[in-house]
C-alpha cells in the first residue's frame, strides 16, 4: 500500500502593531510547537515576521490564534499573508532579529510589575526573592530602555549587563516565561543599586541595605531621590506634614497637589473612596496616578492638596518601589524628580547636581534610563478614565489620524503641557508630556524627545505643523526646521484632537474652553465654540470679551480677571466687593489704570479666567500659586451640591456669532454671597450656569449648521463636574458628545490636533 503524505501548506506571515518586547515571539514558537508546524519566527524593523509550514487547517488555526490569545501586552494592527513555496521545514525556531529599514512602527511603553513577578519578588525560596529589578515578557521596562529596533537587549540600556547562566537558560528556554525576556536579570548579573549623600559619598551598598536605609530615613522625615523606571522621584512620608512641608519648601512648589504612593489597591482604599472604574485603572499595567476623593479620615498631611478634596494616588509599578513601600509600611509622597517646571532628571550625575538641594540621600541604580517619562496622570469621569497628563504606561503607543499624512510630518505642539507628534500615513506617535517650554532645559528636552522619535520610529519629517502664536517657543522651533509650515489656531486644534480620536472628519461643533489661546483677531481666544472638521472652522459663538490686566499675570491673580470683567459694568462694584478684599489699593489702581489705557490689558474670551473671577468673587482664591488653582478649588467646593443655574446670557451680535455674556453671572454670585447663600451652592450654581449657557448655544449651533456631534477639548474639561452637566444636557438635546478618551483634553493633545488638521490640508492641497 502506498502512503500519501499529507498536503503541506506554507505562508509568510507580516505582523504590525505593538508585537516586539512584549513576549510575542515566544508566544508564536509556543503556538508553533503545539500544532507540529514548522517554521520560524524573528524581529524585523518594528515588526515581527513569521513563516509557517504545516498541515493547512493548522496553519489556519494558529494565525486565527495570534489574534485570539496574544500575549497581553501585545496589540495587532494587521496581519499580513502571503503564500510561498513550501520547503519541508519540520521544527520551528526563533531566529535572531534582522536589522533592516527602519519604519515607523509602535513601540511598546513600560508596564507595572506583573502578578507573577510580584509572586516571586516576596518568596524566599526564589533566586529573584527582593530583587529590584525582576521583570518578565509581561512586565517592566521597555520605552526607557530601548535605544533602537528592533527590540533586542544589545539596542537597550539592558546590553550593559551580560546574562549569568541561569538567566540565560530562562532566555533560550521555550515554555519559560522570560523566554526572549530582553529585561532579564537577576542579583548575580543584573543591575545594582545604592544609597548616597547628595555630595555623592555611598552610604549603603546592596540592595537589601540600601533598601534599609532608604526606608529609615524616610521614616524620620527625611527626602530621599529615587531612581525609577522613567527618571527620577522625590519621596518623603505623605503622613507627616512636616516632611511634607520640607519637601515643598526644598522643591519650590507652594500648594500644587503631591502625588502618592502605596503598596497596593487596600493600601489606597484607605486613602480615597474609589469606584470600580478607577480600582481597574488604579491596578492596570498602565499604572498612572488616578485622582480619586480623599476619605476625610485618610491618615494623610493636610499639606498634600490643599483645599482640594482630591488626592492623586499610584500603586507601586516598579519592583523597587514595592521593596520600599513593603519596609516604610505606610504611604510615600512620589513626586517628579525636579524644582518645579524643570524636566525630570534621569541620569545619576544630573540628580545629584539638580537635586541636592531637596534630597537628604539618593537612592540609585545603573541601568541606564534613555527616555524620560513622568508619571501618567488620570481622572475617571462621565464614567470612563481621562488622561490629565499622558506618559509612563501610553507612550509611544500611536494614535490613528482619520485623514492619513500624505508624508512624514512633526507637529511641535503649543507653549504649556507641550508635546510633539511624528506622524506617517495613519499613525501619531504622540511624545510622553514634556512640560512648558518656558527655558533652556525645557527647550533640550524637547530636543530629546524629537530625536529619541525620529531615531525609533524611522521618521524624517517633510512638513511641521505649529500654533497659530508668532511668540511661541515651539512656534520658532518650527521655523528653525526650514520645513513648509503648516500654521493650526489653537482652538481648532483643541476640537481636532477630540474628532480626530474618535475617527471623525466630518464637521462638528466643537467647544473648546481653556486658559487662553492665539485668536485670528489677534485677541486672546479661551471661550470658543467653533464649527468645523480638519481642514477649516468659523468661530460661531464666545464668551465676551473683557481686558486681562497685566496680561499674563492675571493668570495668578484671579482678583485681576474680576477686575477685567467689572471694567465691563462699573456699576457692578459691590456685587464684586469680595474679589479685592486685602489687594493693596496701589496694586489695584494701577490694574485698573492699565484697562483704562490698554496697556498691557489684552482683551480675552477666556473661560479660564472666567472661573478664576468666579473664585476671586466668591473669595474662593484671589492669588494663585499655580496654574489651575482657582478653579480647582471653585470645582471642590462646589461638589455633588445641587444648584440651579444663574443668569448667564448670550445674545447674537451684528453678525451672527452668539456672545455669552459672563457679567450678570458674576453679579449673582457676589450679591447671593452677601446676602448669606453658602458659598458651596454659588460654586455648585457658576458650573451649572456655564454647562446650561453652553449647552444652549451649542444646540443652537448644531441645529443652524446640520451637526449632531459637539466634540469638548480644552483644559476647563480636566473639570468633572462641569464636564459631566455638560455632556448630560448635551445628549438630553439628542447630540453625539465626543469626549477625550486616548489623549488629555488639555494641551496635551494639541500636537496631536495639529497633526490630524496638518495632514488633512496637505492631503487637500490646502496651506503649506
Amino acid at each position: 500500500m502506498t502512503l500519501v503524505a499529507a498536503p503541506r501548506e506554507a505562508a509568510l506571515l507580516t505582523v504590525t502593531g505593538v508585537v516586539q518586547g512584549v513576549g510575542f515571539r515566544p508566544f508564536v514558537h509556543r503556538l508553533a510547537v503545539q500544532r507540529n508546524i514548522g517554521g520560524w519566527v524573528r524581529n524585523e524593523a518594528g515588526v515581527v515576521r513569521i513563516a509557517l509550514e504545516g498541515r493547512p487547517e493548522d496553519v489556519s488555526d494558529l494565525i486565527a490564534s495570534l489574534r485570539r490569545e496574544a500575549p497581553p501586552l501585545a496589540r495587532i494592527d494587521a496581519i499580513l499573508r502571503e503564500a510561498v513555496r513550501p520547503s519541508g521545514a519540520e521544527s520551528f525556531a526563533i531566529l535572531a532579529s534582522a536589522a533592516g529599514v527602519r519604519g515607523a512602527q509602535p513601540v511598546a511603553p513600560d508596564v507595572a510589575l506583573c502578578p507573577a513577578c510580584a509572586a516571586e519578588l516576596r518568596d524566599p525560596a526564589n533566586r529573584r526573592f527582593r530583587y529590584p529589578f525582576i521583570t518578565c515578557t509581561d512586565c517592566g521596562p521597555r520605552f526607557s530602555v530601548i535605544e533602537t529596533v528592533p527590540y533586542d537587549r544589545e539596542r537597550t540600556s539592558m546590553r550593559a549587563f551580560t546574562p549569568c547562566p541561569a538567566c540565560a537558560a530562562e532566555y533560550e528556554t521555550p515554555g519559560d516565561r522570560r523566554h526572549h525576556c530582553e529585561s532579564n536579570s537577576c542579583p548575580a548579573c543584573g543591575p545594582r543599586l545604592w544609597l548616597a549623600a547628595p555630595n555623592a559619598r555611598v552610604l549603603a551598598e546592596g540592595s537589601a541595605r540600601a533598601l534599609a536605609l532608604a526606608a529609615a530615613l524616610l521614616a524620620r522625615g527625611r527626602i530621599v531621590a529615587i531612581r525609577g523606571l522613567g527618571g527620577f522621584h522625590l519621596a518623603c512620608d505623605a503622613t507627616s506634614e512636616t516632611a511634607v512641608e520640607r519637601l515643598r519648601r526644598r522643591k519650590r512648589r507652594e500648594r500644587k497637589p503631591l502625588a502618592v504612593m502605596v503598596a497596593g489597591i487596600h493600601e489606597a482604599e484607605a486613602l480615597a473612596r474609589w469606584n470600580a472604574v478607577e480600582r481597574r485603572l488604579l491596578e492596570s499595567p498602565e499604572r498612572p496616578i488616578v485622582v480619586g476623593r480623599r476619605r476625610p479620615t485618610a491618615p494623610l498631611a493636610g499639606a498634600l492638596a490643599p483645599d482640594l478634596g482630591t488626592v492623586g494616588v499610584m500603586i507601586a509599578y516598579t519592583p523597587l518601589h514595592a521593596l520600599l513601600l513593603d519596609l516604610v509600611g505606610r504611604p510615600l509622597v512620589m513626586t517628579s524628580g525636579n524644582l518645579s517646571d524643570e524636566p525630570i532628571a534621569i541620569r545619576n550625575d544630573d540628580a545629584l547636581a539638580r537635586l541636592a538641594g531637596i534630597a537628604d540621600a539618593f537612592l540609585l541604580h545603573d541601568r541606564a534610563i534613555v527616555t524620560r517619562a513622568d508619571d501618567s496622570v488620570a481622572r475617571v469621569i462621565v464614567g470612563a478614565p481621562r488622561l490629565l497628563r499622558r506618559s509612563r504606561g501610553y507612550a509611544p503607543l500611536p494614535v490613528r489620524l482619520p485623514v492619513a499624512a500624505p508624508a512624514p510630518l512633526l507637529a511641535v505642539g503649543p507653549h504649556l503641557k507641550n508635546t510633539l507628534t511624528l506622524a506617517a500615513g495613519e499613525r501619531a506617535y504622540v511624545s510622553q508630556h514634556i512640560g512648558d517650554l518656558e527655558d533652556l532645559a525645557a527647550l533640550d528636552a524637547f530636543q530629546d524627545v524629537l530625536a529619541c522619535h525620529q531615531g525609533l520610529f524611522g521618521i524624517e519629517p517633510e512638513a511641521v505643523a505649529h500654533d497659530l502664536h508668532p511668540g511661541y517657543l515651539s512656534t520658532r522651533l518650527a521655523d528653525e526646521t526650514g520645513l513648509p509650515a503648516f500654521a493650526v489656531q489653537h482652538h481648532h486644534a483643541h476640537v481636532a484632537a477630540v474628532a480626530a480620536e474618535h475617527g471623525v472628519a466630518t464637521p462638528v461643533v466643537g467647544v473648546a474652553f481653556d486658559g487662553t489661546g492665539y485668536g485670528d483677531d489677534g485677541r486672546v481666544w479661551g471661550a470658543e465654540i467653533l464649527v468645523g472638521d480638519l481642514l477649516t472652522y468659523r468661530r460661531a459663538a464666545h464668551l465676551r470679551y473683557a481686558p486681562l490686566p497685566g496680561g499674563d499675570r492675571a493668570a495668578r491673580a484671579p482678583w485681576r480677571a474680576a477686575l477685567g470683567f467689572l471694567s465691563l459694568e462699573p456699576g457692578a462694584a459691590a456685587s464684586f466687593a469680595a474679589a479685592f478684599a486685602d489687594v493693596p489699593e496701589s496694586e489695584r489702581h494701577l490694574a485698573a489704570r492699565q484697562i483704562e489705557r490698554r496697556l498691557n490689558a489684552p482683551l480675552a474670551s477666556s473661560m479660564g479666567r472666567l472661573f478664576d473671577a468666579a473664585a476671586a468673587v466668591l473669595g474662593v482664591r484671589r492669588e494663585a500659586r499655580f496654574e489651575g488653582q482657582a478653579a480647582m478649588e471653585l470645582e471642590a467646593l462646589a461638589g455633588d451640591w445641587g444648584a440651579a443655574p444663574l443668569p448667564f446670557p448670550a445674545t447674537r451680535d451684528a453678525a451672527g456669532v452668539w456672545i455669552m455674556d459672563p457679567v450678570p453671572l458674576l453679579e449673582a454670585l457676589g450679591d447671593r454671597r452677601a446676602r448669606g447663600a453658602p458659598d458651596r451652592l454659588l460654586a455648585a450654581a457658576f458650573h451649572e450656569s456655564v454647562a446650561a449657557t453652553t449647552a444652549s448655544v451649542a444646540a443652537a449651533v448644531a441645529a443652524e449648521a446640520g451637526c449632531r456631534m459637539v466634540a469638548l477639548g480644552g483644559g476647563c474639561f480636566q473639570n468633572a463636574r462641569l464636564l459631566a452637566s455638560l455632556a448630560w444636557r448635551l445628549e438630553a438635546a439628542g447630540l453625539r458628545v465626543l469626549i477625550p478618551r486616548l489623549l488629555p483634553p488639555n494641551d496635551g493633545a494639541i500636537s496631536y490636533g495639529q497633526a490630524a488638521v496638518a495632514a488633512a490640508r496637505w492631503r487637500a492641497g490646502v496651506g503649506a
